[in-house]
């Protein structure tokens, strides 16, 4: 699913938006101004970002200069004003769109179709994240903020396995098929070996995930939202 996040200081505004683009088809996630909207892209995978210019802390031009600075997703900026100098300042700013209050709820979603078709490219798979935590499967490192970490190969793919599947059950026979190969010819107790390693290493570090036992069955590694 497509995740869009709406920041203004306008709660009809924002209820409005997130009627109408929850009913195409998106998740919305709300924010009343910048400080909110930045925790929330911190924290969550946001895919395009539609940005109020007059909001308390954090003005829109500021929002998305750092939105820009730190993601690679579209911004759309809404405004009151129709004065071309807004309009300047809001490009220079790095929106790749404008829209001019009072709005068309239609309207904005088609920008937004037109933008997200524009941004849209191939997933890398070899790269994954979860709050904070990004794994790459090419260089073999786990990045915590500023923090790059290296792990023993098979800790490694067994964080890479779980990460890349968020709140599923694997059994230890699964875990084992995927990590130590259908040819494995030692004790499932490996895996419970494993997982200890790695609550062990990551508990202190961040809070990111949490690897928990499923009574019977196996293991689960839950995503913080």
């Amino acid at each position: 699913m497509t995740n869009i996040l709406i920041v203004d200081d306008d709660i009809n505004i924002l209820k409005l938006v997130d009627v109408h683009l929850s009913e195409a088809g998106y998740k919305v996630y709300e924010a009343q101004d910048g400080i909110k909207a930045l925790s929330i892209l911190r924290n969550n995978k946001i895919d395009l970002a539609v940005v109020d210019v007059m909001m308390p802390y954090i003005d829109g031009f500021s929002l998305t200069r750092n939105i820009r600075d730190e993601y690679d997703i579209p911004v759309v900026l809404l405004t009151a004003k129709n004065l071309i100098e807004d309009k300047e300042k809001g490009f220079q700013s790095g929106t790749d769109d404008y829209i001019v209050k009072p709005f068309e709820p239609k309207e904005l979603l088609f920008r937004i179709q037109a933008l997200l078709r524009r941004y849209n490219k191939p997933h890398d798979e070899s790269i994954i994240r979860t709050g904070n935590t990004t794994i790459n499967r090419k260089s073999y490192e786990v990045q915590i903020g500023d923090r790059t970490i290296f792990l023993p190969l098979k800790e490694f793919e067994l964080l890479y396995v779980f990460i890349s599947n968020p709140m599923q059950v694997f059994s230890r026979e699964q875990l084992i098929e995927q990590i130590w190969g259908l040819e494995y010819e030692g004790d499932e107790r490996t895996v419970d070996v494993h997982v200890k390693r790695l609550r062990e290493r990551f508990s202190k570090l961040t809070d990111d995930f949490t690897i928990k036992t499923v009574r019977g069955i196996g293991y689960l590694l839950e995503a913080k939202r």
